[in-house]
Parts: structure tokens; sequence; C-alpha cells
């Protein structure tokens, strides 16, 4: 399962005609190298959920060069609300099995593995798939499990990428090491406009969770949604001591404790955030264990747009905690450890 490698490494320009023909709107707009890089791209995929079945059409359609998709679950009843890649008939079938032809006619270019044993996941096993990847995704899982994997990602230099949802809240968290990248110069004028090289420099999920939010303003602290985000955290905090996510209204006081108690360790202007509104705490212990289809939509297309920015290094990808507010269609970006 060897990957070509990216980055500096200086590959020919050059590709098929099938493949000029189809990407050729890609090409216009991105450039031939750009379209090269996510051609000669190997991306990992973790876990075949809604959100995942969206990022993977989008990447598969760009052309990406192959895709290994790791989830070891069987399809169920609940997966066929947002997962387009499943039919009534596959339930109790593998979920990687079932997606795979299906994956595969959406772009005949794109060479798609799946894996299914968990064994094959797990380990040196683990480790050897990351390796061989150019970019890796992990989707719908526990903030420990994506510590971990963002962790084996460092060892090996591989960006990292962590997206989900929570019935009407989703997110996006990324970790792309040191990235450079190609983006217009906002300050030069308009008939002298160039692109200028810019530097992002990452940090690994476990030292983001340590932010802290001093130093901004009233508004400035608004403007980032505050209440969205930690209430996601605090998703996260609960799965951690209770190993499943809440799933009746009795559940309400203690996310919402647990979402106050991270409130006041990020050290957030109070002026801004004095509390997390009930009704969003309550709204999320009722809906969080379900996926909402138009949520696993757009948080599963930012998730692909990144990526696709990513690997053809052109844009600022996302720096670096994304989140989404369905009930208000809104987003926001905190630099979470982010200098």
């Amino acid at each position: 399962m060897s990957a070509p490698e990216l980055g500096n490494k200086s590959v020919p320009l050059q590709i098929t005609e099938d493949e000029a023909a189809v990407y050729d709107r890609q090409i216009r707009l991105w450039g031939l190298e750009a379209q090269q890089k996510m051609r000669n791209a190997t991306i990992l995929v973790f876990r075949l959920k809604g959100v995942a079945t969206e990022a993977i059409k989008n990447i598969v359609l760009a052309g990406i060069g192959k895709l290994v998709v790791i989830d070891s679950e069987d399809v169920a009843e609940e997966d066929l609300g947002a997962n387009f890649f499943f039919r009534q008939e596959d339930v109790g079938k593998k979920r990687v099995e079932v997606a795979k032809p299906r994956i595969e006619s959406l772009n005949p270019l794109v060479t798609v593995e799946t894996i299914s044993d968990p064994s094959l996941s797990e380990g040196e096993n683990l480790d050897l798939l990351i390796n061989t990847a150019d970019l890796v995704c992990v989707t719908d899982w526990d903030r420990e499990g994506l510590i971990k994997i963002n962790d084996i990602c460092r060892r090996f230099n591989k960006p990292f990428y962590a997206g989900g949802t929570y019935g009407l809240l989703g997110y996006i968290f990324c970790d792309l090491l040191k990235h450079d990248y190609i983006a217009p110069d906002r300050a030069a004028p308009k008939e002298a406009a160039k692109n200028v090289k810019n530097t992002t420099v990452y940090v690994p999920l476990k030292d983001a969770l340590r932010h802290r939010w001093t130093g901004l303003t009233r508004k400035q602290t608004k403007e980032l949604n505050p209440a969205v985000v930690f209430t996601v955290l605090a998703l996260w905090d609960y799965q951690a001591k209770y190993g499943k996510l809440p799933d009746s209204i009795d559940h309400a006081s203690d996310l919402e404790a647990l979402a106050l108690a991270l409130v006041a360790r990020a050290q957030v202007n109070k002026q801004a955030l004095s509390t997390i509104p009930r009704d969003l705490v309550e709204t999320m212990v009722i809906t969080a264990a379900h996926e909402i289809s138009p949520v696993c939509a757009v948080v599963g297309g930012m998730l692909a747009q990144d990526i696709l920015k990513a690997l053809a290094a052109r844009e600022s990808p996302i720096a670096n905690f994304f989140t989404f507010d369905g009930s208000t269609g809104g987003g926001s970006v905190v630099r979470m450890g982010l200098h």
C-alpha cells in the first residue's frame, strides 16, 4: 500500500487525456500542479458515517489518487438517514463492503481500498497504514482516539484532520504540522495582484485543548460563538466520563456542568459568555447521539474542501478548530493554541 510522496518532491507535470477531460474545470481553477498533487495523494479515512460520506464523495470527485476507508461496523437502520452509500437492503452488511462499489462509481480514476478487520487498524498495522498515507482523516470519533491517531500522525509527519457532528452541531479540527501554501496578497493593489507564500505552524489536538481565551475582547469572543465551541468540547468530556453520548433530558445538568468547567478553565471573557444557554444544552442531550443529514452535508463538504486545499497548498486551510451551528447555519474558526 505504498503512496507517492507529497510536499517538495518534484514530479513531472503530466496527466492522461482521460484526467484532462474529467478534471478540466478544476485544472483551470487550481492549476495543473495542484491537480497533480491531489492525483498523487493517498487519503486514509476512518469511520464511514454521515460526515465521512459527504467528504469522501467530494474528494473522490476531485481526483485524489487513492482512498483507503477503515470501518469495522455493519450498516444499521440509523445509518440510512445520513449516508447515501447505503440502502435498506444493506442493513446488517459491512459498511465498507457495501460502500466500496458505490464510491468507485463516482470516479473510476480513483483507487478505492477498504478495511473492515479491526485488527488491521491496530498497533503496528495502524502505524503502517498511517505511514503509507499522505493525509489522515478521522470522523465521528471520541477525543482520546483522536489524540492517539493525531500523535501517530505527528510521529510520521502526516497531516491530520478530524471532523464529526453531534445532532445540530458539527466540528472540524486539523493539525497540518508546518504548512506552506500560496494565497493572494491581500495588501497588494488590485492592478498589481500577486500570490504570496504563507506558512502556518499547527499544534496537535492535545495542545490545542489547553488553549486559553485570554486577551480577547467581549466582541472578539462573542464572534467565535464560544457556547457552541464549549458544548462540543463538553460532549467529548461527557463521552470520556460515561463511555457514551448523552441521550436523555436527565443528562442536561451534567453536560452543562462539564461545559461551564471548561469555560472557566479556558478563562473565557465572562462578559461574552457567563453561562451556556439552557436550550442549547437541552437540544444537545436529546440530539447529540443522532445524525442530521443537512448538518453532515455541511460539515463533510467543508472537511473535503479543506483537505483539497491542504493537498493543493492553495489558499489558507482551517486554522485550526471550526464549529458549525445547524440551528443558525453559522460557523466560526477558533485559533486554538496557535500563535
